[in-house]
């Protein structure tokens, strides 16, 4: 830490002494892909075991059921690992929420599954930055908090999901829970390696569009067939028209048809939306109902939506921008320089935003090429994250709010 020592110096240099890397390398040696249920299992017990030092209620959570259609147009519920949820001081009058998940992209097949340090404080591995290493630092933040006076004059909430790698589907009623009645919210999603945060992001919606037509032999009778194949390109294309500025429309993948000598009666359009504003969102569900219509008519088949805008746009509104300054104010006093821009990515801070609740959603450490084999976490930075959370936290507390 440099010069200009601060009233909360004594306590932010015992950061030193929290084992940050070593549970960091202990939770990314288990494989804890979303659906690897035994491995977020495991590591759910580890986070349980290590939140459990805070004083107050550590739990896991069942998650809520999730529907997912399969190729062959059936609707059907996805397992999901537990959710941890920590409760602490819920009667302060100044209450926070803090987030992370534990789920990773690898399955459990994955040929990624080991650490190794690529030079000096660079250590490659699977969640080592996304976010393995930014749930070690949200704890040792807490850790480092209860350590100071101002603890006493603050509570917070602790949300770890198993599923945000896919959606959050099956916590997003936990998080709107625990974002209710917080002040502020710190997510922690790896920062980029300079420490740069995330600032705006826009939204993502995922549908599945199901078409149901009429099989027919291909030479004697196709006219009799009711085509679902070339309803679903028709849709596909309808779709990706409507890509411009502030709406990106990826129609990623058609299941379905069969054999040469038959009408195929049944795919599925699979799309992704990405808007920009709340108002890029609202056109992009109407055009979609209205499309729905118009393809099920225009070819004479039964056409069925199924999915949803699961992460709003989170703008940056006054009070986010008040704690973006915050941030930014606290990492000043520790040397850090911190900025923020905005990313077309989107994670648990667009629900925690679109609960009204700001927050900071790249709280974790510095680290890159997330979602690759070449995942690497700058180690330096599991001791720098941990005191500007840490602070953040505490100035919160100071000035009850933001």
């Amino acid at each position: 830490m440099k010069a200009n020592l601060l009233p909360e110096s004594t306590i932010l240099e015992t950061a030193e002494g929290l084992s940050l890397l070593e549970r960091t390398e202990t939770w990314s040696k288990v494989n804890s892909g979303t659906a690897n249920l035994d491995g977020l299992k495991t590591v759910a017990g580890q986070l349980t075991d290590a939140f459990s030092v805070l004083p107050g209620d550590i739990k896991l959570v069942d998650p809520d059921p999730v529907e997912a259609v399969r190729p062959d147009g059936s609707v059907d519920q996805v397992q999901r690992g537990q959710h941890l949820h920590g409760s602490i001081r819920p009667e302060a009058p100044v209450r926070i929420l803090l987030t992370g998940h534990m789920d990773t992209v690898f399955p459990a097949d994955h040929p990624f599954q080991k650490l190794e340090w690529i030079e000096k404080g660079v250590l490659n591995g699977p969640g080592v930055a996304d976010m393995k290493g930014g749930l070690s630092v949200m704890l040792g933040a807490l850790q480092l908090l209860e350590q100071s006076e101002q603890a006493s004059r603050i509570g917070y909430d602790i949300m770890i999901n198993s599923d945000e790698e896919v959606g959050s589907a099956s916590s997003a009623a936990l998080i709107e829970r625990c974002a209710k009645g917080k002040v502020a919210a710190l997510t922690y999603e790896p920062a980029l390696p300079d420490g740069t945060l995330a600032g705006e992001r826009g939204g993502s919606g995922n549908f599945s569009i199901i078409f149901t037509g009429k099989s027919a032999h291909a030479g004697r009778n196709p006219d009799e067939g009711r085509n679902a194949l070339v309803a679903a390109a028709d849709m596909a294309l309808q779709l990706k028209a409507l890509h411009r500025e502030g709406l990106s429309v990826n129609p990623a993948k058609i299941e379905g048809g069969g054999p040469n000598n038959a009408v195929p009666d049944h795919a599925i359009l699979r799309v992704n939306f990405r808007p920009k504003s709340l108002a890029d969102q609202e056109e992009a569900q109407n055009t979609l109902d209205n499309l729905v219509d118009i393809i099920a008519r225009s070819h004479d088949l039964d056409v069925h939506c199924h999915g949803g805008f699961g992460r709003p746009p989170k703008p940056i509104d006054p009070q986010a921008e008040k704690l973006f300054h915050l941030v930014k104010s606290c990492g000043a006093d520790l040397g850090l320089d911190i900025n923020w821009r905005g990313t077309g990515g989107v994670c648990d801070g667009n629900n925690i935003a679109a609960c009204g609740v700001p927050v900071v959603d790249t709280m974790g450490v510095r680290g890159g090429a997330i979602h690759s084999s070449d995942e690497f976490l700058i180690s330096d930075s599991l001791i720098e994250r941990t005191q500007l959370s840490a602070l953040t936290i505490m100035r919160i507390a100071d000035k009850g709010g933001l």
